[in-house]
């Protein structure tokens, strides 16, 4: 245990990650080494978790208890802080959701960040904090326990870590002080769930939840190369920004290629037209389906009046299905069509996008009292993401009508690329022949 923890207090890293599941003793060791730098200077140390309602929130009795348990008679305990009386170090409680830009100003002075129960924290609150623990030397400490595949901390920092981040995984097993009971249970759940005992025991993220419409599996399936260009005809699907952080993506598909997302933010909506005006003329679509609810009316009215109404069609995703008896609306329809296409064959292929990926795989499905498929509200997912799902509603929108497609993907391996394209795409040279 000493070995797997004594980083936390020896080696000199920006971000300390440790995960894995329950009984591994993150908490108690985190809280352990924090008092115990606190004996040696001073120090201030902020504990933090993404909701604290009240101090019993957070991680104040845990270091309470740790403190009674070791008689470190130094450090004097407050309703909501702890100080260490000799070397002068405090520990304070926030949460992060309660932070705005400004308020999150008091934690620039701060030496560690302890942020408990990571796997809560929201995109959001992570962007707003970490360039604001800046002080020279500072350190920012994770314990987490994964949820989802796509938890934002883990794909903020742990999914490819930089030379400055630390990452372990800690499991019950690491723990010489894991109760023999704990063992015996982790054991039982091992023989009689593998999955359960993968995610509770292990640390591993929850197997997908069949709440989910579309399967991170499939997703990463899609992301594997296969093809390079293709003779369907080209159709753009454009999901305009709504309000100021949301962002404006173009998604260009081409049968069972989504060639490439383009985001863009804080256009206006001449601005929005100008670029759909230089897709159109630079990439001939065979159609635009174009999301007009609040600010894509405008842009919507625009290109019609430049001539461009018999390529664009105009899609409300809280309008009437085209089949009413199985989708609540046209936002269900247009989604489960990517979810169809996604598990369909021949294989599919989206570009390599991470945002792409926790866009798809972060909207929950439910079902009306007529059994019809719906979607839940943009906002929820909002929530979740720190962000709206625009790429995901572009992709979406590429399927708002069937298009009459005869072609043929270019499919890597068949014969259908030649020796001398693969050689230049492996060059990383450009190739226009798709469009």
């Amino acid at each position: 245990m000493a070995r797997v923890f004594a980083p936390l207090m020896t080696e000199k890293k920006r971000i300390k990650f440790y995960y894995g599941g329950r009984a591994g003793g993150k908490s108690y060791a985190f809280a352990d080494s924090l008092l115990f730098l606190g004996r040696q200077k001073k120090l201030f140390i902020a504990c933090l978790r993404e909701i604290q309602e009240s101090i019993r929130d957070s991680v104040h009795k845990l270091l309470c208890d740790r403190i009674s348990f070791y008689s470190l008679g130094d450090y004097k305990i407050y309703e909501t802080r702890i100080e260490n009386t000799i070397t002068g170090t405090k520990f304070i409680f926030k949460g992060l959701r309660d932070q705005d830009s400004q308020k999150i100003k008091s934690l620039e002075g701060v030496d560690i960040a302890w942020i408990e129960e990571a796997q809560t924290i929201s995109k959001k609150s992570w962007e707003i904090l970490e360039p604001t623990i800046r002080k020279d030397g500072s350190e920012i400490w994770i314990s987490m326990n994964r949820e989802e595949e796509n938890d934002p901390l883990w794909m903020a920092v742990a999914a490819n870590p930089d030379e400055r981040t630390l990452v372990r995984c800690v499991n019950y097993y690491d723990n010489p002080f894991c109760p023999e009971e704990i063992k015996y249970q982790a054991e039982k759940c091992r023989k009689n769930s593998p999955d359960d005992y993968a995610h509770i025991w292990l640390g591993a993220p929850v197997v997908q939840s069949n709440t989910r419409l579309i399967s991170g599996i499939d997703v990463r399936r899609a992301f594997e190369a296969k093809m390079n260009g293709s003779t369907s005809p080209l159709i753009i699907g454009l999901d305009i920004a709504r309000f100021g952080d949301d962002a404006t993506s173009f998604c260009f598909r081409k049968g069972r290629w989504c060639c490439r997302i383009e985001s863009y933010y804080k256009q206006d909506n001449v601005g929005v037209a100008n670029l759909a005006t230089r897709f159109i003329k630079e990439c001939r679509p065979y159609r635009i389906f174009m999301d007009i609810g609040g600010q894509g009316a405008g842009v919507y009215d625009i290109l019609r009046d430049r001539g461009f109404g018999e390529i664009i069609r105009g899609i409300y995703f809280g309008e009437k299905a085209v089949n009413e008896e199985r989708y609540f609306n046209r936002r269900a329809e247009m989604w489960d069509s990517v979810n169809q296409w996604l598990k369909s064959q021949p294989p599919v292929q989206l570009p390599v996008d991470e945002e792409l990926f926790n866009d798809l795989t972060s909207v929950n499905k439910k079902y009306d009292r007529k059994g019809r498929l719906q979607m839940e509200e943009k906002d929820e997912v909002k929530k979740r993401l720190g962000r709206s799902p625009d790429k995901g509603d572009a992709l979406a929108l590429t399927f708002a009508e069937p298009v009459y497609d005869r072609g043929e993907p270019k499919l890597y391996g068949n014969g259908k690329v030649s020796i001398e394209e693969m050689f230049a795409l492996a060059a990383g040279e450009k190739d226009n022949s798709g469009w």
